[in-house]
């Protein structure tokens, strides 16, 4: 496909009812860049996405392709035939590779030879032949082994991750991803960040990921206020221009409130028969006191928040030991809260994180040694799966079940309604029946019942899935003023780094280990420490290779290493340390080559085979050394 527009929008209008959801938007997206949509939730970026998937028709407008464009979709509803494989959802792709992979395989159910050649050449010119060896290399990027799996055993999250691996897969000229960091964990996060942001693709998500915006994006998209605001450049300068926009907007409205004050003395003070003139004078001043009664986002104050006094004694736990079969959770860890800590959470799915969460609230009990919570703790916990609510209650009753005020210092109080309308709940949603609310909205009315329970130690597991970048923002000003302790579990690395002052580290075999700093300086660590360890493996490996081969020299003293392996058989194990580290690097290099998406069918499934070739001769080849050591 050619440079130049991928996807144009005039117009665009939509409504529900007498609500109005956005007004003439108009934006386009160029061959290869990465866009990334912002905006409050229910405040349109799903309705928008369905439109410009034609899933839901504008009002006004029109959405236009370029010719030929191929578009894949990653929605919140995974979208999977859960009667088929995984690899068979996979090659429902309609591009040339997976066309000529349906034929060749119809062809060769029949005895027409002259079609099975025809299916063979066009496997040949699409590369066909590598599309099972590229879908197995992102499948295991994503944690997904086995796909001879059938959907419909899947987790929802492994559907979510299943779905992501088609669109990549498909390498389409314009993907669109509704929170693709969603049900990842923070390694595959990573990598599927490097993965975009080498991808020549054109982008366009909304994610509430903010490393995602600041490395990925070169264009934010602000849908606020019914209208689309344009910013040429990643998060960073997002907040910068913002930051802008939003003292011009504070500015206009102090001159309309300003002007209003004088044009209010004219109003009341001009008699009841207005002329021509002075009617279209008490028209724009009813502009003016709409543009002078804006209420900005920014008007909020910092709370200052007076949860109860922790005690001397919070939270201990002594020596705990927790298994589930041969699975071991914890063996024997022992830990003493402090007033005040900030602690984050990590460790690979699996690794137990949720269930140390459930043994510190006391939901659960330790296999051996006690878990001790202070007198004087109030836990909030929230958790990945809120409550079920009453459908039938509004909003500000789900508030008022927990409390009607939230104490401050100094003897202040924050109202339900106030709590509500910090994190984004206008006034006029207050009374709106929960039935009504979306799903990040119910994620937020979670969170407000957790608050307004006036916690001393909050535990938030996975916090941040469903709330968008505004939300995250205003929660994370709320925890920076908790004097509380805080214990936090999150994929979301930005919203980690700002609020932990060290890091809980679950191995997955039962050790924990406590370290000082954030994520991003635990993962740079641990970075720095797989290199040393893979140094100091092939300096032992080569250290044994040439004491191998001095005492090779001495027949005296070849002793049993002599007796076990043959002249040949020890030159081989002396060379595959560097053959294997040789390959490693080249099955990298590969990697990172097929990435970018932008490869004619050609490139990639000669990249593909090679890749296919190296990782079998790396597992043969360790497979021989293996051998070779046991018998040295």
């Amino acid at each position: 496909m050619a440079g130049g527009n991928v996807l144009s929008v005039e117009g665009l209008t939509k409504r529900f009812g007498e609500r109005l959801i956005f007004e003439d938007l108009h934006f386009g997206l160029d061959r290869g860049q990465k866009a990334a949509l912002v905006a409050r939730n229910g405040t349109g970026k799903s309705t928008l996405m369905k439109v410009l998937l034609d899933i839901d028709a504008p009002d006004a407008g029109t959405v236009t392709y370029a010719g030929n464009v191929r578009v894949a979709h990653l929605s919140q509803d995974h979208g999977l035939d859960l009667d088929r494989t995984i690899l068979a959802n996979l090659f429902e792709a309609d591009n040339e590779a997976m066309r000529a992979i349906r034929q060749y395989e119809e062809a060769t159910k029949g005895d027409d030879a002259e079609a099975q050649q025809a299916a063979y050449d066009a496997m040949d010119r699409a590369d066909a032949w590598s599309y099972e060896a590229q879908a197995k290399e992102i499948l295991g990027k994503l944690g997904l082994h086995d796909t001879d799996r059938f959907v419909d055993q899947l987790s929802g999250g492994e559907k979510r991750r299943v779905a992501l691996a088609k669109c990549l897969i498909e390498q389409p000229d314009l993907l669109l991803l509704d929170e693709p960091t969603n049900h990842l964990d923070l390694g595959m996060i990573e990598w599927l960040e490097g993965y975009l942001a080498r991808a020549k693709t054109t982008l366009l998500m909304v994610t509430h990921d903010r490393f995602f915006l600041e490395v990925v994006c070169d264009t934010i998209l602000e849908l606020d206020n019914f209208t689309l605001h344009k910013y040429p450049g990643n998060w960073s300068y997002f907040l910068e221009k913002k930051a802008e926009r939003s003292a011009n907007e504070h500015a206009r409205r102090d001159r309309a409130r300003s002007i209003m004050r004088r044009e209010l003395e004219w109003v009341r003070a001009t008699p009841q028969a207005r002329t021509g003139k002075s009617k279209s004078r008490l028209d724009a001043f009813k502009d003016l006191k709409k543009r002078a009664g804006v209420r900005l986002e920014e008007d909020e104050v910092r709370l200052e928040l007076d949860p109860a006094r922790l005690g001397g004694k919070i939270l201990e736990l002594h020596k705990v030991r927790k298994a589930y079969g041969e699975k071991a959770i914890l063996e024997g860890w022992t830990y003493h809260f402090k007033p005040g800590e900030r602690v984050g959470l990590v460790g690979d799915n699996g690794a137990g994180k949720s269930t140390l969460i459930r043994l510190m609230t006391a939901e659960d009990v330790p296999d051996g040694g006690k878990v001790v919570i202070g007198d004087t703790v109030v836990f909030g916990h929230f958790s990945q799966e809120p409550p079920r609510f009453d459908e039938g209650m509004k909003v500000i009753e789900a508030l008022y079940e927990i409390a009607e005020f939230m104490p401050l210092k100094k003897g202040k109080k924050l109202s339900a309604g106030q709590l509500l309308e910090r994190f984004l709940f206008p006034r006029h949603r207050h009374h709106d029946f929960i039935h009504k609310l979306s799903g990040g909205e119910r994620k937020r009315l979670h969170l407000l019942r957790v608050l307004m329970g006036n916690p001393n130690f909050l535990i938030f597991d996975e916090p941040t899935n469903d709330l968008d970048v505004f939300t995250l923002g205003i929660l994370e000003e709320f925890l920076l003023d908790f004097p509380g302790c805080l214990l936090l579990v999150s994929h979301d690395r930005y919203f980690m780094d700002k609020l932990v002052d060290h890091v809980f580290v679950l191995d997955g075999t039962g050790g924990v280990r406590d370290f000082p700093g954030n994520y991003t300086q635990y993962r740079t660590a641990a970075d720095a420490e797989e290199k040393a360890v893979a140094n100091k493996k092939a300096a032992d490996a080569k250290a044994a290779a040439e004491a191998a081969r001095q005492s090779g020299a001495d027949p005296e003293t070849k002793g049993d290493y002599s007796q076990r392996l043959s002249y040949n058989e020890k030159r081989e194990y002396e060379g595959l340390e560097d053959v294997i580290a040789g390959l490693e690097e080249e099955k990298s290099k590969l990697e990172i080559a097929m990435a970018e998406m932008g490869l004619d069918h050609e490139e990639m499934g000669r990249l593909a085979t090679r890749l296919g070739e190296v990782t079998a001769d790396i597992e043969t080849k360790t497979e021989r050394w293996i051998e070779l050591d046991e018998r040295a």
